[in-house]
Order: C-alpha cells, then structure tokens, then sequence
C-alpha cells in the first residue's frame, strides 16, 4: 500500500507502527489547533449571561455572539477546504492561526457588543481556514486504514474533547470575568504557531490540486452560504416570514444555482460535484449536520435553563456538562480502533441512538432537576454520542478520498457541521424566545423535545447508512464466491 507523506525526508513512513518525535509533534500542534477551533464554539456558551448582563444585550442579540461565529466559519469553509489544496496547507493553516490569535486578543478587550460580534466573525473565518487545511494535512499524512483512522481519531478526540471541556473551562473562566474566555486561547494559540512553523515542513508544489483558480465558483458559494446562514441565524428576530429573511434566502438559492451552473461548465472547478455522488460522503455530512447542529441548539437552551431559570453559577453550570466532556476526552482516541474493528456506519448508529436518548432524557427538566436521573444520565449518553459518532463521521467522510480533494472533503464536512449549528440554534432559539421573547420552562422543554426530534431523524440517516454497508459487504462476499467457484471449474 503506497504511503503519502508530507516530506519524506522529514517524516517516517506514516504506515510505520511507530511514529517518531517529529511526526507527534505535527499533530499535537495540529490537535491543538482544532481544540481552540472547538473550545472557542463551546467556551463563549456558560459566559453568556455574563455577556448579557454586562454588556447589555438583549437575548436576540446575544445568539448573535455565536452566530457571529458560525457565520463566518460556515460561509467561508469550502473556500477555505479549497484554498488549501491550491495555495498550501501548511501556509494557510499558519495566515490563519495568526489571524485567530490577534482576533481572540481583540474579543477580550472590547467594550461593545457589536465590536465583540465582529471579533467573535473574524475569528470565525480564521477557524473556516485553520480546520480543514489541518484535516487535509492529517489525511494526506497517513495511509487510509490504520494508520489514518488512528490520526484522525487522536485529531477528532482533540476536537470533540475542546467543544466539551470548553463548557467546563469556561465556568472556571467565568467566575473571574467572562473576558478570560476570549483571553486564555491567545498564548496556547502563539506556541502552536510557532510550533507549526518548526515543525510542520513546507509542501513541495507536486502536492498542490493543479488547476486554476474558480474565482465565480468561489465567489458564489461563499455568497450563498454566508447569505443562507445570516438568514437562519436572524430568522427568529425578523421573523421566517420577513422580506429580509424571504430575500436572503431567496438570493442563497439564486447564488448556489449559479454555482453549480459555473461548476459544470469552468474546466478547474471549486468543487467537483461528483464527489457528492458518494453516499458514505453525503451521509456522514448529513450526520454532522444532525449531530453538532444539534447540540449547539442544546446547548445554547440548557445555558439559558441552568443559570437564567434555576439560578445556577457559571461553575456549578460547568460541572453540569464535565460527564459528557470526561466521557468524550477519555474514549475518543480509542475510536479509530473500533471503527477499523466494526465499521463506522454500526458506530455512527449507536451514537445516533445515545444522542437522542440524551436530548430524550431532558425532556423531563423542571424546576427542581434530580441530578441521578436526568443531568448526569443525560449528560453521559450525549458524551457517548460524540465520542462514536464525531471521529467515526470525520474518517467516513474522508475514506476513498484523493488527496488533492481532501481539503474540500474536509471543507465540506465542517461546512456542514456549522450550517446545522446555524439552522438549529436558530429553530431552537425561536422556539426557546416564543413565549414574548421571555424564556419559559414550558419553552425549555419545547426546545429539547426539538433537539431530539432532529436526533431521531439522524438516527434514521444512520440506519439507512449501516444497511446500505451491510448490502454492499454482501454483494461483494457474494461476488468473491462467484470468482472462487469460477476459479475451481477452470
């Protein structure tokens, strides 16, 4: 089995049992790259009423300190995916990190909310760069198979581990100053620059995508998707029926249509529609869609629920979320050893379960949540559903992909995750302000039930998904027999 290396003089083979010093290296600063990209998401969500309160925002306008975010970050990912495979990962992913670092410097010293929503969207567009560059560095370093599910599952551990003990960090943060949130990435972030520029070798030009710039096609997917997604994430304030929410949906359509006009016609396209001709591929973006956007909507109800209904702190907050996040830190690096034992598609389908059994489990909050039956339960089935499904949906997306078209596979699969993050948390948000904009309990539960509604129908994906694997291990075992007999006659 060939081996793609990033430098061959500078790494061991990837396919080696063992990896040397440098190779570690590269992807403890790459891990530590998608932990700020995840904690950053996270660590804003236990200092929101903190924001609020001190900087006086109303509830409408505070979804906007992580849509901001998403905004940016899902607009901006396919170009960034793509920009990668033309100009460099390893350039692109340090611009970008240096653009993170100064961006999060600024969302702690400003005063205004605006100025911190800008802040909060910069960030954002670094992170639609950083991410997938690292996700196509990891792939064309290491084999497909072992070696790369190995990766990938140290890579998404690192990922799904920062999006949970962010919660848990920013609690902690919190209670000195919710300006500590947007601070305490800024270092870490400084060290991994200058770690990655050691340690991360430059790519030679063979390992570029060839072709032009589709500077059209760039153009109207970033203008559909940042269109869509302001649209989602200022629907619930407008309101769905709006002019301004009708005209920017109406113009996102009209964009992707001259999209996949251009892309079917320019002789170096963006993106090569027949990538999405791969079920695995289209489904394990479908499952991140359901799996993050989910929870984002959940986790941006249960911060309203825990502190503005129950009065709990920020830490006592944080401590609410530490089962999932420990569940999640503790097993994810283990995941790339099942999926090669089991398949992605059974692991994908388990998690799928958990995650709507969780969202289940908080349909019974009150006023007096019983921390044996509902929190830690709840909290502990949603940390099983990431640690299956998030690692195992990043190598299913990826598996069968040439590695000049990683950084769009990897563009397009956290394109995914943040426009479900935008389009939940907005239907979450509406459903949550629908009583005169005032949270209620009544509320609360109407928007988990929401979140486990979304749940069931990945899980249904999910299913569709691992007996689609089954027919097709079937009809190949089947094909085999037919050679074999074929073989014994001649």
């Amino acid at each position: 089995m060939h081996v793609h290396v990033l430098s061959s003089s500078m790494f061991p083979s990837s396919h080696d049992e063992r990896w040397d010093a440098r190779l570690w290296g590269a992807l403890t600063v790459l891990c530590a790259v998608v932990f700020l990209d995840a904690l950053d998401v996270s660590m804003v969500g236990v200092a929101l009423p903190s924001i609020q309160a001190d900087l006086g925002l109303s509830t409408s306008t505070l979804q906007w300190v992580v849509s901001g975010y998403v905004l940016g970050y899902g607009g901006l990912l396919l170009l960034g995916g793509r920009t990668a495979d033309l100009l460099g990962r390893r350039r692109v992913f340090l611009v970008a990190l240096a653009v993170f670092s100064v961006a999060s410097l600024l969302g702690g010293l400003v005063d205004d909310g605006g100025l911190l929503i800008v802040a909060r969207f910069i960030k954002g567009i670094s992170a639609a760069f950083t991410a997938p560059a690292a996700l196509s560095i990891i792939t064309t370093t290491f084999a497909e198979g072992p070696a790369r599910n190995r990766a990938l599952s140290i890579f998404t551990a690192c990922g799904a581990s920062g999006f949970s003990l962010g919660l848990v960090l920013s609690g902690f943060l919190t209670e000195l100053g919710w300006r500590w949130t947007f601070l305490s990435p800024v270092p870490v972030a400084i060290i991994a620059l200058v770690a990655g520029l050691k340690l991360l070798p430059r790519h030679s030009g063979e390992e570029r995508a060839t072709g032009g710039h589709d500077l059209i096609g760039a153009a109207t997917i970033t203008g559909s998707m940042l269109l869509f997604v302001f649209a989602v994430v200022q629907a619930p304030e407008a309101g769905w029926g709006s002019v301004r929410t009708l005209a920017s949906i109406a113009g996102a359509v009209a964009l992707m249509a001259l999209f996949i006009v251009t892309e079917l016609r320019v002789k170096h396209p963006l993106v090569r529609l027949a990538i999405l001709r791969s079920g695995p591929l289209v489904r394990a973006n479908l499952g991140l869609v359901i799996l993050f956007g989910s929870y984002v909507g959940f986790q941006f109800v249960a911060m309203q629920y825990f502190q503005n209904l129950l009065g709990w702190s920020a830490l006592h907050t944080a401590l609410a979320f530490l089962p999932a996040g420990l569940l999640v830190a503790l097993t994810s690096t283990k995941m790339g050893d099942l999926a090669d034992r089991f398949g992605t598609g059974l692991l994908i389908t388990i998690g799928s379960f958990a995650l709507a059994a969780g969202y289940a489990v908080f349909l019974n909050a009150g006023e007096h949540p019983a921390l044996a039956t509902m929190i830690i339960p709840g909290m502990l089935l949603l940390g099983v559903a990431f640690a299956l499904s998030f690692p195992s949906l990043n190598i299913q997306a990826t598996a069968g992909v040439a590695d000049d078209e990683q950084g769009l596979a990897s563009g397009l699969l956290n394109t995914s995750g943040q426009v479900g993050g935008a389009l939940v948390l907005a239907i979450v948000a509406a459903v949550a302000t629908s009583h005169g904009g005032v949270v209620t309990m009544p509320a609360i539960r109407s928007s988990f039930a929401v979140c486990a509604a979304i749940a069931i129908l990945g899980l249904g994906i999910a299913l569709t998904g691992l007996l689609a694997g089954r027919a097709k291990a079937t009809d190949e075992d089947e094909a085999q027999d037919g050679d074999l007999k074929v073989l014994e006659t001649i």
